[in-house]
C-alpha cells in the first residue's frame, strides 16, 4: 500500500502547474483595480493571506521554518492567523459582523465565509496537502473574477460557485477525512508525536495550528515529569481501553486500529500510549478536529480554543447555500467512501480519547450578521445527521467497537496547575474494586425500585421522577451498570436507560459547562421523558436563550428524550473541584461523576441494544433501550437522535435521591448531598475533608 507521503508527492507533481499559476494570479491582485473599490481591501487581504499560506507550505516542506528561532516561528504564525486572533478580530474580514458592516449582510456573509474557508487551508498546508490549498485558491480567484464583472447577479453567481465547490468535491473531502481516521499509512500526526523533542518546542508548529500558552506550557511540564509518571499515566489509559473491550465482551484482535484523539502538547504522554498499544499488536491513527464545530466539541487532535467567537460565528456556514440536494450529495459521497474503504474501516476498534480542562472561555455573542440555518435547513441537517449516523452504524457497528476517555488539566486552569495535574493523575488511578463494591450496594437498592425521585435543595428547583425498567428475573437481571474506570476514566457512577413514560418533572442546575460553554440557571421540564420546556439565563432575551439551547444542547431537534439517568459516586473528584475552585471547569467526563446526572439524547447503549452486557456480579444489564430506540426495527428514522449530553447536579445542590418501590416504601440513597445508604458511607469521607 502506498505511503501517504508518496501519494502527496504524486499530487504535488500533478498540481505544480496549477500552484504556480495561482501564485502568479494572486500576486497580481494587490495592485489591480478591477473590482469595485469598496471590495478591494478584502480581495487584497485574502490574496496576501493565500500567498502567505503558499509560503508556509514551502517553508514546512523545506524545513526552513522549523530551523528558525522560536520568535520568528511565532511571528510567522501571528501573521498566518491574524484574521482569527482575538486582538484583531473586530476588524477582521473573517468576522461576519465586520464584513456585514462594510458590505451589507448578504455580501458580508459570503465574503466572511470565503475568508474562513481560506483560513482552513493552513491545516492542509501543514500536512503537505497542496491540492487542497490550490483548490481553495482557484475558488477564490473564481469569486474574484465574478466581482470584476460586478452586477446585480454577482451574489447569486458567487454563492453558486461555493455550492458547486462543496458539492462537486464532497467525495474527495470525505476521502481525505477517512484517510486520517482509518488509514494507518497516513502518519502525519503520529510522526510528530514519535519525533517530538520536548527540549525544542518548535515541533509544535508542525501541526499548522495556532499554538497557545497552554500547548507550550503543558509540553514543557510533561518534559519535566519523571519517566515513571509518564508511563503510569499512559498505562492507566491503555489499561482502561483494553478493559472496556473486556467489560463489553467485544473481541479485540491484533492488527486492529485505535483512533487517537488528544490535545496538542501531550506528545510525550501520547508517544508512550502508542508504544503500549503497538505492544498489544494494535495500530494507531490520529485525526485532526474539523474546523467546523470546534466551538462545541473536539473530535480529534487540536489546540485549546484560540478564539471561541470566531468558531461560533462560523458554526453554521453551510447555511449560506445548503439545500436538500446538497445534503443528498454529501450523503452519497459518504456512502461511496464508506464502501470504498470498508476493509480499513472494519479494522477500526474505536477511539482512545485524551481530553483537557481548565479553559475559562467567554460566552460567545450571537452575531446578527453570522450565517444561520433557517428552519428548513435545521430540519434537513437533522435528517442528514441521522442518515449519516446510520451509515456509520452499518459499516462500523457500535457493538463491534469500544473506547476510553481520560482528561488532564491545562496551565490556563491557574497557578496551581502542577498540583492539580498531580491530583488528576491520582484521581484517574483510583481503586476500581473499592468503587465496584460500594456501587453494587446502590444497585442492589435501585433494583428493588420502580422509580427514582430526585430533588434539589436551597435555590435548586429540581423535582424529577425517573421511571425505571421493570425486572422480570432479579436473580439474573439488573437495571443499572456498575461503571468503574474503563471506557470512562476516572471511576465512579451507576447508570441506566430510563423508561420515558411517566418520567416527569424539572431538572435545574445553577451553572453547568457543556462542552466549553457555561449554561446559567439551566432548567429543563420533562413530560413522559421528553424535553417539553427549557430555559437558561445566558442572555437577556428569553427567546435568545431558547434558541441557544435548541441549537447547542438539543442539536436543532424539537425535543430530545432522557437517554440516561446516573448517580456519580466520585466524591474525590468533587473534593478536588472544591479544593482548587475549579468545579465549574471540570469536563463532563469528571463532572458527571460528582453528582446525579441526566443525559438528553440517545441512551448509552445506542445501536447496541441487542448486545448483552453484564455487571461484575454476573447479572445482565437489561435496561438498554427506551421507547424511542425500541422503534429501531419498525421506524428507524425515529429511533435515534445521534447526540448525548450529560447534565450534572452537584452534591451541594442536591436534596434527596430516593428509590421508590412498588409497595410504597422509599429507600433513600443520598440526603442533603451526603450518601446515607448502608455500605456507601465511605464516599462521604472525601466530602468531609
Amino acid at each position: 500500500m502506498e505511503d501517504w507521503k508518496e501519494i502527496q508527492e504524486e499530487e504535488r507533481e500533478e498540481t505544480k502547474e496549477r500552484w504556480q499559476l495561482c501564485r502568479e494570479r494572486l500576486a497580481s491582485m494587490p495592485t489591480e483595480q478591477t473590482v469595485p473599490e469598496e471590495f478591494r481591501p478584502y480581495f487584497r487581504a485574502q490574496a496576501q493571506k493565500l500567498l502567505l499560506i503558499f509560503s508556509y507550505a514551502e517553508k514546512m516542506e523545506s524545513g526552513e521554518l522549523l530551523r528558525s528561532p522560536m520568535e520568528q516561528c511565532q511571528a510567522f504564525f501571528d501573521r498566518l492567523y491574524a484574521e482569527v486572533l482575538p486582538a484583531g478580530y473586530a476588524g477582521s474580514f473573517s468576522n461576519p459582523a465586520y464584513t456585514g458592516k462594510l458590505f451589507g449582510k448578504r455580501y458580508g456573509r459570503l465574503l466572511s465565509y470565503l475568508a474562513a474557508k481560506i483560513n482552513n487551508q493552513i491545516f492542509y498546508a501543514a500536512e503537505g496537502n497542496l491540492l487542497s490549498v490550490v483548490m481553495a485558491a482557484e475558488l477564490f480567484i473564481e469569486v474574484y473574477n465574478y466581482f470584476e464583472e460586478f452586477h446585480e447577479y454577482t451574489f447569486r453567481e458567487c454563492r453558486a460557485a461555493l455550492y458547486s465547490f462543496e458539492a462537486d468535491n464532497a467525495e474527495l473531502f470525505a476521502a481525505w477525512r477517512f484517510r486520517e481516521q482509518f488509514d494507518t499509512n497516513y502518519t502525519f500526526a503520529k510522526d510528530i508525536i514519535m519525533e517530538a523533542d520536548g527540549s525544542d518546542l518548535r515541533y509544535l508548529y508542525r501541526y499548522g495550528e495556532y499554538i497557545t500558552e497552554n500547548e507550550f506550557g503543558v509540553a514543557a511540564f510533561l518534559n519535566g515529569l519523571s519517566e515513571e509518571k509518564i508511563k503510569a499515566a499512559a498505562e492507566n489509559v491503555v489499561d482502561g481501553y483494553l478493559r472496556g473491550f473486556q467489560v463489553m465482551r467485544v473481541p479485540l484482535a491484533k492488527g486492529q486500529t485505535v483512533g487517537l484523539r488528544y490535545a496538542i502538547g501531550f506528545e510525550r504522554m501520547m508517544r508512550e500510549v502508542i508504544l503500549l498499544l503497538e505492544r498489544e499488536g494494535l495500530s494507531v491513527t490520529a485525526v485532526r478536529t474539523p474546523a467546523g464545530g470546534r466551538h462545541a466539541r473536539k473530535a480529534g487532535y487540536t489546540v485549546t480554543n484560540v478564539n471561541l467567537q470566531y468558531d461560533y460565528d462560523h458554526r453554521n456556514d453551510e447555511g449560506l447555500f445548503a439545500d436538500k440536494q446538497w445534503y443528498l450529495r454529501k450523503e452519497a459521497a459518504l456512502r461511496h467512501v464508506y464502501e470504498a474503504e470498508k476493509e480499513k474501516i472494519a479494522l477500526y476498534a474505536g477511539p482512545l480519547v485524551q481530553e483537557t480542562f481548565g479553559e475559562r472561555l467567554p460566552l460567545p455573542v450571537n452575531t446578527e450578521e453570522a450565517i444561520r440555518l433557517d428552519k428548513r435547513q435545521q430540519r434537513l441537517k437533522v435528517e442528514f445527521t441521522g442518515r449519516a449516523g446510520e451509515l456509520s452504524e452499518k459499516y462500523l457497528p457500535s457493538d463491534k467497537t469500544s473506547y476510553t476517555i481520560v482528561a488532564y488539566p491545562l496551565p490556563s486552569i491557574g497557578t496551581e496547575f502542577p498540583e492539580i495535574f498531580e491530583e488528576t493523575l491520582r484521581l484517574n488511578r483510583l481503586d476500581n474494586e473499592t468503587y465496584r463494591r460500594v456501587q453494587q450496594c446502590m444497585i442492589d437498592a435501585l433494583d428493588q425500585a420502580q422509580a427514582v425521585h430526585i430533588t434539589g435543595r436551597g435555590e435548586n428547583q429540581t423535582d424529577l421522577t425517573v421511571q425505571l425498567w421493570r425486572l422480570k428475573n432479579p436473580s439474573k437481571e439488573t437495571i443499572f451498570e456498575n461503571c468503574t474506570a474503563d471506557v470512562n476514566i476516572p471511576a465512579g457512577e451507576v447508570f441506566t436507560s430510563p423508561v420515558l413514560t411517566g418520567t416527569n418533572g424539572v431538572l435545574h442546575v445553577s451553572s453547568v459547562f457543556l462542552g466549553s460553554t457555561e449554561y446559567k440557571n439551566l432548567r429543563i421540564a420533562f413530560r413522559d421523558g421528553k424535553t417539553a420546556e427549557y430555559s437558561c439565563e445566558n442572555y437577556a432575551a428569553e427567546e435568545e436563550n431558547r434558541r441557544f439551547i435548541k441549537e447547542n444542547l438539543l442539536k436543532n431537534h424539537d425535543w430530545l428524550p432522557l437517554g440516561e439517568f446516573a448517580i456519580g459516586t466520585n466524591t474525590t473528584a468533587y473534593r478536588m473541584g472544591k479544593k482548587y475552585g475549579i468545579a465549574e471547569v471540570l469536563p463532563i467526563l469528571i463532572a458527571e461523576k460528582t453528582g446525579p446526572h441526566f443525559a438528553v439524547g440517545d441512551t448509552c447503549y445506542s445501536h447496541s441494544e441487542e448486545h448483552k452486557v453484564y455487571n461484575p456480579d454476573g447479572k445482565e444489564i437489561v435496561a438498554r433501550e427506551n421507547e424511542c430506540s425500541a422503534l429501531r426495527n419498525t421506524e428507524p428514522e425515529k429511533a435515534y437522535f445521534h447526540c448525548h449530553t450529560d447534565i450534572t447536579i452537584p452534591y451541594d445542590e442536591l436534596g434527596e435521591i430516593a428509590a421508590l418501590c412498588a409497595d410504597g416504601t422509599k429507600i433513600v440513597l443520598l440526603k442533603d448531598g451526603r450518601f446515607v445508604l448502608p455500605g456507601t458511607e465511605l464516599l462521604n469521607e472525601a466530602l468531609e475533608e
